[in-house]
C-alpha cells in the first residue's frame, strides 16, 4: 500500500460547521445522517453519537444504487438491531425517498400524539440533515423540497452555513454544512474517503491514490470493472497496482512522448468513472459479522 494513507483533513470551517449542528440541535426533533453506502464506515463521522446525545436519528444509505444490494441490506439490519432506523435511498433519482417521511412520522409518533393531547393541533416536525462533506445532502434536500435552492455540486464543502427548508405544513429541514473529523484512527478511512471524493482531490497524490484503489479492486473486481478497461483475470491476479495503472493507460492510448504511459491522466479516469459509477455495484466495507445478517 502506498503512504498517501496519512490523510488528516480538519478545514477551520469545519470546527465552525460543528458548533453550527451543536446549536441547531436545541431547534429539532430527530436527526438525519446521510452517509455513502458505498462506504457506511468512513462516511459516518464518530463523533456525531456525542454531538446530537439523546436526539432521535434516522440513518440514510445514499447512493445505494452504486453499492452491493446485499451488503447495504446487511448494513440496514445491523443499524436496526442496534436500535437505528435505516433507509437504502438515492437521492439523485428519489429512489426509496418516499419511505422517509412515513418514518420520521412513526419515530416520532409518541411525541406528536402527547403534544396534541396538550391541545396542539398542528405540531410541526422540525429534522437536521447532517453529513460529512459530498455525501448527497443538497441532492437530497432539493428532492425533498422539490425545488433547486440548494445548490448541488460533486465536489466536497458546497454547503458552508445552516439553511431551514420548509417541505410541508409540518415539516422544516435544517440543512448544516458537511463536517469531517479531526483525524482518521484508521488509514483505510482517510483512503475510502478520498475513493469517493470526500476529500478533495487536489490535496492528494492522485497517482498514488489510485494504485491504493487498484489495490482494494484486486479484491473487488467486477465484471463491469474487468470489461470496462478489457482487463483479465490474469491481470488482477498477476499485476502490482502500479503495473495494472501502466495497463489501464495502456488500453485507453494514454501514451505521451517517447511512449511513455501517462499515469496521472489514467488515474484521473479512474476516479470519474468509479464515481459515476461505471465500475458495477461495489461496497468496500462490510458490518461487523457478529452483529450482520
Amino acid at each position: 500500500m502506498s503512504e498517501i494513507q496519512n490523510i488528516q483533513w480538519f478545514p477551520g470551517h469545519m470546527t465552525k460547521a460543528k458548533r453550527k449542528i451543536q446549536a441547531g440541535l436545541k431547534l429539532i426533533d430527530v436527526v438525519v445522517e446521510i452517509i455513502d453506502a458505498r462506504i457506511p464506515v468512513s462516511s459516518s463521522n464518530p463523533d456525531l453519537a456525542q454531538i446530537i446525545e439523546n436526539k432521535p436519528k434516522l440513518v440514510l444509505f445514499n447512493k445505494c444504487d452504486k453499492a452491493d444490494k446485499n451488503a447495504t441490506q446487511k448494513w440496514v439490519n445491523y443499524y436496526q438491531k442496534n436500535g437505528i432506523k435505516a433507509l437504502p435511498v438515492d437521492c439523485k433519482s428519489g429512489r426509496g425517498l418516499n419511505k422517509f417521511i412515513p418514518a420520521l412520522r412513526e419515530m416520532l409518533s409518541d411525541k406528536f400524539e402527547a403534544q396534541k393531547a396538550k391541545g396542539i393541533k398542528n405540531p410541526i416536525l422540525r429534522v437536521m440533515i447532517v453529513g460529512i462533506p459530498n455525501v448527497g445532502k443538497s441532492s437530497f434536500i432539493n428532492r425533498i423540497s422539490k425545488q433547486t435552492r440548494a445548490k448541488v455540486e460533486d465536489r466536497p464543502g458546497v454547503t458552508r452555513g445552516n439553511q431551514w427548508y420548509t417541505i410541508s405544513n409540518d415539516l422544516e429541514m435544517l440543512d448544516t454544512p458537511g463536517v469531517l473529523w479531526p483525524k482518521f484512527d484508521d488509514e483505510k478511512v482517510g483512503l475510502h474517503l478520498a475513493f469517493t471524493g470526500a476529500v478533495k482531490d487536489r490535496v492528494l497524490d492522485i497517482e498514488l491514490l489510485a494504485m491504493d484503489f487498484l489495490e482494494a479492486m484486486q479484491k473487488n473486481a467486477t465484471p463491469e470493472f474487468l470489461a470496462r478497461f478489457k482487463l483479465k483475470e490474469d491481470d488482477i491476479k498477476n499485476l502490482s497496482s502500479y503495473e495494472l495503472l501502466e495497463l489501464i493507460g495502456k488500453k485507453r492510448g494514454m501514451l505521451i512522448s517517447g511512449g511513455e504511459i501517462d499515469t496521472e491522466r489514467a488515474a484521473n479516469l479512474i476516479f470519474d468513472e468509479y464515481r459515476d459509477g461505471k465500475f458495477g455495484n461495489i461496497t468496500l466495507e462490510l458490518p461487523p459479522e457478529k452483529n450482520g445478517d
